[in-house]
């Protein structure tokens, strides 16, 4: 088989820096946007933060200065003797942000320890020996978000002699996880439901309705989680009041043990919303701003400049020496040009979408009331903004909005569309809602099923197939009516 050279042409599509730069940083919200920043103004010394001083009045200084010159003018100077084209910085990104003179918008802070940080103290309070308190620490990393320790003993054996090579028998293993699922808070490290509800009960002083509940929990849990009361009061030969005194222990457990504690340091300051923009009623007239906020002015080193004029003018750039450091310096200056646009090009875009977003939703931002939000998706807004939708969704994505009813995420105005028993098109978000108000205000011992549902909203001007309700029903985290079911 012969081997040929062949000509193609074909168009490709390449990103600038500056484009680059752009879609990554229109990822990141407020809170994370200041981190990012701070970390460029270290990686690179010929970006500063602040307004750029030159130094010099040079309307007056013209003559006296005629030695610096800006390199960009520099007809004598050619940069592509000493930069390729492929010399582009690589970027690591994140960040958060502020303005002197501007009203801080509202913070929703989270604060509080972890829940590991919690365990942990109470790792010394044991009399467990040294090697044994080093493998309870590791175990408990191995708690999920929910407080539960999902893996076997046997699974943890082997975990840990592969990643920490620490050998340990069974029996070892299970003394140690036993002892962790008898620290605060009740039912943590249970490898299910039903093990965390039977530890809380067991902690509890002891009384008939706490040991009907365990007998629940023990004998009948399958009917419990299906609701059938009736088979376990037949079972256990108990009086109504037997059963419901019984029923209520449980329903007062706590089903995740994790509840009322955050994660760690890093991801308690991650928990701060801080809004990205505000928007201000002024007399019907609604006014969208950027909260620019924390986030310095930025602007390309003087001090990078003048030694890149003075190394241009001199014969030592001609040397191999020279060109290596003319190379950096402008590699430095240029990346700092590029982060400096790719930070207004993202507030641009920023600003133009939430505008749109706001003209779009113009009666909630003035009335504040869920039902008067109108379908949108994101291709409305790139269809007003020109934007592509993979941008909107960028834009879209953990960014919040500080109004006069509170702070929300722009994915809340974002929603599909259904027509009501008036041909009128309403958000799916409104249909949600009064689902929820529906469920919310049922009878709990006998709860409305998804046919009822359905002449419910039917009665309201919503003629929506069962099916839909399911669908709705399972995006609000509701369940089915039977396992909503109580005494």
């Amino acid at each position: 088989m012969a081997l040929t050279l062949q000509q193609q042409q074909s168009l490709q599509t390449k990103l600038s820096p500056t484009q680059i730069q752009v879609v990554r940083l229109l990822e990141l919200p407020s809170v994370e946007l200041q981190q990012r920043i701070n970390e460029e103004l270290q990686e690179n010394p010929a970006l500063e933060e602040g307004a750029e001083y030159l130094g010099y009045n040079e309307s007056e200084n013209e003559s006296e200065n005629e030695e610096y010159r800006n390199p960009l003018q520099n007809e004598d100077f050619n940069y592509d003797d000493y930069v390729n084209d492929d010399d582009t910085p690589d970027y690591q990104y994140q960040a958060h942000n502020y303005s002197p003179d501007d009203e801080l918008p509202e913070q929703v802070v989270i604060s509080g320890s972890s829940l590991l940080e919690h365990l942990k103290s109470q790792v010394y309070l044991t009399n467990m020996s040294k090697p044994e308190r080093h493998i309870a620490k590791w175990v408990l990393g191995n708690i999920d978000d929910d407080g539960y320790l999902r893996r076997t003993t046997e699974q943890l054996v082997d975990d840990i002699a592969f990643q920490e090579n620490i050998m340990v028998t069974d029996a070892q293993m299970q003394h140690i996880v036993d002892t962790i699922k008898t620290f605060d808070p009740a039912g943590v490290a249970a490898y299910d439901l039903r093990e965390c509800l039977i530890i809380q009960l067991k902690q509890k002083a002891p009384n008939e309705a706490v040991t009907n509940a365990l007998k629940i929990l023990e004998r009948c849990f399958e009917d419990f989680s299906k609701r059938h009361f009736a088979h376990i009061q037949e079972r256990q030969d108990w009086t109504d009041e037997q059963l419901k005194e019984a029923i209520d222990e449980i329903l007062h457990l706590n089903q995740k043990p994790a509840n009322g504690f955050t994660g760690s340091v890093y991801e308690r300051q991650q928990s701060t919303i801080i809004p990205d923009f505000f928007v201000e009623n002024r007399d019907g007239e609604l006014v969208v701003g950027l909260n620019t906020g924390d986030i310095p002015e930025l602007h390309v080193s003087t001090d990078y400049k003048d030694m890149l004029a003075e190394y241009s003018s001199k014969q030592m750039a001609n040397s191999k020496e020279g060109k290596e450091t003319v190379r950096f310096i402008k590699q430095k200056i240029d990346s700092a040009q590029w982060f400096i646009d790719a930070i207004k090009q993202r507030n641009e875009t920023l600003m133009s979408t939430m505008k749109a977003i706001v003209s779009k939703q113009k009666d909630f931002f003035l009335e504040g009331d869920d039902s008067c939000l109108r379908p949108m998706v994101l291709q409305d807004i790139a269809n007003v903004t020109g934007y592509d939708v993979s941008t909107i969704s960028r834009v879209s994505n953990s960014k919040y909005v500080d109004t006069e009813f509170g702070i929300f995420s722009l994915k809340h105005f974002f929603s599909e569309s259904m027509t009501n028993d008036k041909g009128e098109e309403v958000s799916t978000r409104e249909i949600k809602n009064l689902l929820g108000q529906l469920i919310n205000e049922e009878d709990k011992s006998a709860p409305l099923t998804d046919d009822q549902l359905v002449t419910a909203l039917a009665g309201h001007g919503y003629p929506i197939a069962r099916r839909t309700i399911a669908k709705y029903r399972d995006q609000l985290g509701i369940p089915t009516a039977r396992l909503r079911k109580r005494l």
